[in-house]
């Protein structure tokens, strides 16, 4: 299979295919006859495995570490399960701040007198000494 094809199967750009290769993520193909890349079953399931784990909001060191220890199935799942945690309590962490973040421009809005820009709450507290432009 050509690279667009696999590309294509996973929704993945061309270009991100060529850079997993380059970083090591997926095996670099064998080339054809015309010099051309040609992709196997093996190449499009770990770069789906690749899709899937960034799509879960999986950093490339992590989903690195998460290929290693696919390659080595006979192990405990013990370590998959501490980068899965790990991710996890990062999502929560970013969801509180999301949260914070929520309350507060909610907290300003709701400040809001509809007055002219010079009055707004808003802007006073985005440049708390006043607009330097």
């Amino acid at each position: 299979m050509k690279i667009g094809e696999m590309a294509s199967a996973t929704a993945t750009n061309i270009e991100t295919v060529r850079y997993y290769e380059k970083i090591g993520l997926l095996p670099a193909p064998a080339r054809n006859a015309a010099n051309c890349r040609s992709y196997g079953k093996k190449h499009l399931a770990r770069l789906s495995f690749i899709r899937r784990a960034r799509d879960l909001g999986f950093t490339l060191d992590q989903v690195r570490e998460l290929l290693g220890l696919a390659d080595d199935r006979a192990q405990s799942c013990a370590a998959v399960d501490a980068i899965a945690t790990a991710h996890l309590i990062e999502i929560d962490r970013k969801l509180a701040d999301l949260q914070a973040l929520r309350g507060e421009l909610s907290r300003m809005i709701g400040d809001c007198r509809q007055g002219t820009v010079a009055e707004c709450l808003i802007i006073e507290a985005l440049a708390p000494s006043g607009p330097a432009w």
